[in-house]
């Protein structure tokens, strides 16, 4: 894995400063109990998610943060660090989602992202597409989530 920092700032970031083969570092985040409660009430009020008493009870021994929850955490730091402010078109959808692991409260999220491709659209030659794998893993390494999407993004020498 080859790790590399983006020499263009997020808000001059257009498809041409993504680069296939190279590893993006986008960053931590410490997870609250309150704010897997709070998500969860609102979203997934599962109880292992919701109450920690029910959820020592469960299979996972103790809370544990919704997916959906860890899937916005990582999302958040993509857009802080990642997604271009200016040239990003959105994405068609995700490709494989996993959640191999569980987050606890306490736990500090780390998110990097491999490019796998980029390739100019063959329909819209305004835009390129990026596909990559995300990977967001725990404090002790461990992969709490996984996923390989595509985004579009516009083209530098195409933006009038």
């Amino acid at each position: 894995m080859k790790f590399k920092e983006f020499v263009t700032p997020i808000g001059a970031r257009y498809f041409e400063d993504y680069e296939a083969d190279c590893t993006y570092d986008c960053g931590q985040r410490l997870v609250l109990e309150s704010e897997i409660i709070e998500f969860a009430q609102r979203y997934d009020p599962q109880p292992f998610h919701i109450d920690p008493l029910e959820a020592g009870h469960s299979i996972y021994g103790g809370l544990i943060a919704s997916g959906w929850h860890t899937g916005a955490l990582t999302m958040r730091l993509l857009v802080e660090n990642y997604v271009s402010t200016v040239a990003s078109l959105g994405s068609p959808g995700i490709e494989t989602l996993r959640w191999p692991a569980p987050v606890r409260p306490g736990d500090t999220l780390a998110v990097t992202v491999e490019v796998l491709e980029t390739r100019v659209s063959q329909s819209k030659p305004d835009r390129g597409i990026v596909r990559s794998e995300v990977r967001t893993v725990n404090q002790k390494g461990v992969q709490v989530m996984g996923l390989v999407s595509a985004n579009f993004f516009l083209r530098r020498n195409t933006v009038g």
